[in-house]
């Protein structure tokens, strides 16, 4: 933290501008070599010329001086608005290296701004996302995110957690005092509460990952039903091959496309049946594999062939996967021959690949808008996984309360702080002393 950083801003390649920042307290000293001038006026933009150590003219640019603590790491920072173009970019931050800087360490800005308490833990995991977000909903989610609404969910949280240890170490350790007589169940009533917002914020980000990741959509079914059909009038292009012959799409494929607004991963999978070579079983295996991975499945079914044993089998199949909350669309395929399909499935499309899929595709813009969300979410898998925590730390803290061995429930919510704090910041346990002495009046 003593030493100055310099790094490139903009992805490296042909451009207009090239940014590089340069963060520290010898950012300003160390620009100014390069710059030939005494001094910057703080936020102001400046044209200047950039001079190697050498007094060689390198480019001209826009140069802007973020005096401490009004910038992106808290420290003085100096940004160079220059051209565009590796070579530029790549000499100005040799010469800045030479005047004393070093190369930033791969998040090392966001690590200086979180130290130095510009942002937390929670913003800085939307930054990051938000740099590679790849549709709209992210976007909107996690700009949300940016302007503190889950930092706030958890500071929120947090603070009642700290009220019920508070009020169990005042159990503990000022028993002799004149404390509420309803204190207990205070705690409880607590408990109950934080436990219910946290399973429900876990519940919403997992049905609604996919607005961040891209929604996983498969294809299953047994050959020849016209699973690389519909996958090819997706994309609207011939991705898979189409062939009678049985067992042609012996592995998985995959192809991103955006369905409105939503970002959907396409897989279509090799035909699920029985008594096949070991090449094949594989497929199959990857097939079920990828089914149980997906948020939506198309069971797609051939119309013009009566139901047999293999159709019994994708049925199966969905049926375990509705278990696990999956959505299923039933397709009846090859609707323009004739139909003899004889079995009854639940609210089934009945299309022809030839002739268009846009029922289908429908369907799954009308399902995907039902997943929109301008709420509060767990973007990271360390956030849902410090909330799983959370909320065993909770349960488990119930049980020892009722069992009146409050120095083990301590504990528990002494874990479960530290767990929900993992998101935003690290838990102090000065908190706990200030909410005693301020809630109860203790030791006078």
């Amino acid at each position: 933290m003593n030493d100055t950083i310099v790094a490139i801003s903009t992805a490296n390649g042909v451009g207009a501008v090239s940014i590089i920042r340069v963060s520290g307290k010898e950012a300003l000293a160390i620009s100014l070599k390069l710059l030939k001038t005494k001094k910057l006026t703080p936020r102001y933009a400046t044209l200047l010329k950039i001079y190697s150590l050498d007094d060689e003219l390198i480019d001209r640019g826009i140069i802007i001086y973020f005096k401490s603590p009004k910038s992106f790491t808290g420290e003085d920072i100096v940004e160079f608005q220059t051209h565009g173009g590796f070579l530029i970019s790549n000499l100005i931050i040799d010469e800045l290296l030479k005047a004393g800087a070093r190369l930033a360490q791969p998040g090392e800005f966001s690590k200086r701004a979180f130290l130095n308490d510009k942002m937390d833990l929670a913003k800085a995991s939307s930054i990051q996302s938000l740099i590679t977000a790849r549709s709209k909903d992210a976007l909107k989610i996690l700009t949300y995110q940016m302007q503190g609404s889950l930092s706030e969910f958890v500071e929120s949280l947090r603070g009642e957690l700290v009220k019920t240890l508070a009020y169990t170490e005042v159990c503990i350790d000022y028993a002799e005092e004149d404390l509420p007589t309803d204190i207990l169940e205070k705690i409880n009533t607590l408990l109950s509460k934080n436990y219910k917002k946290l399973d429900e914020i876990v519940t919403i980000s997992k049905q609604r990952k996919g607005l961040i990741e891209g929604f996983k959509v498969a294809i299953i079914g047994k050959p020849n039903v016209g699973k690389s059909s519909i996958l090819n009038a997706l994309l609207s292009y011939d991705r898979a091959i189409i062939s009678n012959e049985a067992g042609t799409t012996r592995d998985s494929i995959e192809e991103s496309l955006m369905l409105g607004s939503h970002l959907v991963r396409i897989i279509d999978t090799a035909g699920i049946r029985e008594g096949v070579s070991n090449i094949e079983k594989i497929g199959i295996e990857t097939a079920i594999k990828k089914a149980n991975e997906a948020d939506i499945i198309l069971a797609v079914f051939d119309s013009s062939a009566k139901f047999d044993d293999e159709d019994r089998a994708i049925l199966e199949i969905c049926a375990g996967l509705e278990k696990n909350d999956k959505k299923i669309f039933y397709i009846l395929n090859k609707s323009d021959l004739i139909q003899k399909f004889d079995k009854k499935l639940n609210k089934p499309l009945q299309i022809s690949a030839k002739e268009g899929i846009g029922l289908v595709t429908d369907e799954l813009k009308n399902y995907l808008d039902t997943k929109n969300y301008d709420g509060i979410m767990l973007t990271a898998t360390y956030q849902i996984n410090a909330v799983n925590s959370a909320k065993d730390a909770i349960l488990r803290a119930k049980n020892l309360l009722n069992e009146n061995e409050l120095e083990l429930f301590a504990y528990e919510i002494n874990s479960a702080i530290s767990e929900i704090s993992s998101i935003t910041r690290p838990f102090e346990r000065t908190e706990i002393l200030d909410e005693m002495f301020s809630s109860f009046c203790l030791g006078k």
